[in-house]
């Protein structure tokens, strides 16, 4: 049996995906098999489209990261109940298969029950995103009450931060255009700095660099203060004991299952900019590189 899988061989433009014909994966030991609803295409997607981890020339990668969905198989071993709905989170950035197509296949320690409230379409946002700021939380190990800046707050990582930093006593200021302002102080940022405004020098106890503006978000740490960012490679130069981390985003099921209930309970906004069908998935490609979105595009087979 065939089914639809975005992928590329070559690296370049939007135009280098191929919606192509490839063979349904079964389940191992371990491992589910999920019928895809929808399947959020993110920045790491465009990164690795257009080579940025590294040479596959003549290899065909699978492209998305991001599933919800419906069990439809399961390997030996494994107790999930057909037609469960879940989500999931396809983690390395070189595999034959990723999410954007009908089928994916996922270790059971990778998803998490679906959250009730939402369909497929918004929950498909979630995973990486959500799991993405959760954890760079965690790199960051500030306690209640300490300061947090949040550069590119009003994006899809940058947004759960704000809304999971206030679940943490955190005090958050958030950093995105004057139009998200109102957004971001409703999901728990305190205070607001307008992107392009000089930011406090040395002020806060932690930043998580989501836009990744490097050296002039570290200049607003604290000495001895911390800093996260989201690629791997990137970071600022160490200066004034400021600890330097970046985040190598985890499939974790245990940890995936909180955010969805925090979805439930509203504490978690899954945004949706557009969703658009499989066979175009290079219209998203070339959507994502205009920019401006407000939640992610979400592909639908």
């Amino acid at each position: 049996m065939l089914m639809r899988a975005a992928t590329v061989s070559h690296f370049g433009g939007p135009d280098v995906v191929e919606v192509k014909q490839v063979p349904v994966p079964e389940p191992g030991p371990g491992q589910v098999r999920i019928a895809v609803g929808a399947a959020a295409v993110n920045p790491v997607d465009v990164a690795m489209r257009a080579g940025v981890f590294g040479s596959t020339e003549g290899e065909s990668i699978g492209l998305g990261w991001d599933v919800a969905g419906t069990i439809d198989a399961v390997g030996p071993g494994v107790d999930w109940a057909l037609g469960a709905r879940v989500i999931g989170l396809a983690t390395n950035h070189v595999k034959p298969l990723g999410t954007h197509a009908d089928y994916v296949v996922l270790r059971t320690d990778a998803i998490a029950p679906a959250p009730e409230s939402l369909d497929d379409v918004h929950a498909s946002t979630l995973p990486l995103n959500t799991l993405s700021a959760a954890q760079a939380l965690d790199l960051l190990a500030l306690a209640s009450n300490q300061t947090l800046l949040i550069t590119g707050a009003a994006g899809a990582v940058g947004g759960h931060a704000v809304e999971l930093a206030r679940l943490r006593g955190l005090i958050v200021t958030a950093v995105a255009s004057a139009d998200d302002a109102a957004f971001l102080q409703d999901r728990g940022a305190e205070d607001f700095v307008v992107r392009g405004q000089s930011l406090t020098r040395a002020h806060f106890d932690g930043v998580l660099d989501a836009a990744g503006i490097g050296g002039d978000a570290i200049a607003a740490v604290r000495d001895g203060g911390a800093y996260v960012g989201l690629w791997p490679g990137q970071e600022p130069e160490p200066e004034r004991d400021v600890r330097i981390d970046a985040l190598n985003v985890q499939a974790d099921g245990a940890q995936l299952a909180q955010l969805s209930r925090l979805a439930d309970q509203g504490a978690i906004l899954a945004r949706v900019a557009q969703t658009i069908p499989l066979d175009q998935a290079a219209a998203a490609h070339s959507r994502m590189a205009e920019g401006g979105l407000r939640g992610r595009l979400v592909l639908i087979p």
